[in-house]
């Protein structure tokens, strides 16, 4: 929606394989300045975001390897810490692919900042605003208002204690938007600072880090 929001087109496809918990997800997400008339999977991404390491470390993508189809120079973002140690031929490949790999510690800073790690996917998508340009970070940030908030509050003829109630529920969501707005604002500075913004200028290419 964010990058609606900011003039662009986006589409999103879901696979979410076997119905059983914690199993790994995987989205094929297409964002542009032009319209998008492809759907379905994609085969040869420009940029792969890894949500949790151990899709990588235990080898939970549906992909294997999980960068098969990445194009040359390309994009991983990683929600990691610390750099991930890779098998011989692993970062052999990467380094052929000439892959720009980079590790934000997304679930950190979901932490620290809004005391949960279920704003990880808020660090991720500002990582991604930071890098691209696109949502930009005003948009996004419409967006996440729009999905915790909303309109507001309508209040009608309605008792003081309904009333009462629907201010509470309100101020809670008003607060749950602050966290994930902090969030989105710190990783996004932060794929600033480490220079990776597409939009700045073209960053040079990352050896796999072993």
């Amino acid at each position: 929606n964010g990058v609606v929001i900011s003039g662009g087109f986006s589409s999103l496809v879901p696979f979410f394989g076997s119905e059983k918990r914690n199993a790994p997800v995987e989205s094929y997400v297409r964002i542009s300045n032009e319209e998008i008339y492809e759907i379905g999977e994609i085969i040869f991404p420009n940029v792969l975001m890894i949500f949790h390491p151990s899709v990588i470390t235990l080898g939970k993508s549906y992909t294997m390897p999980f960068y098969t189809g990445l194009k040359q120079k390309g994009i991983i973002l990683i929600n990691s810490k610390k750099p991930i140690k890779f098998t011989r031929d692993e970062q052999r490949e990467l380094e052929e692919k000439e892959a720009r790999i980079y590790y934000l510690p997304a679930t950190e800073m979901a932490n620290d900042l809004a005391k949960t790690d279920l704003a990880t996917n808020m660090a991720m998508c500002g990582a991604i605003s930071g890098i691209f340009g696109l949502p930009d970070l005003e948009s996004l940030a419409a967006s996440v208002k729009d999905r915790f908030v909303g309109k507001g509050i309508v209040v009608s003829g309605g008792t003081a204690a309904l009333d009462s109630a629907i201010e509470k529920k309100f101020a809670k969501k008003q607060k749950l938007l602050e966290a994930n707005q902090m969030v989105l604002d710190a990783a996004h500075a932060y794929t600033i600072e480490q220079g990776w913004s597409e939009a700045e200028a073209e960053p040079e290419p990352a050896k796999a880090t072993a």
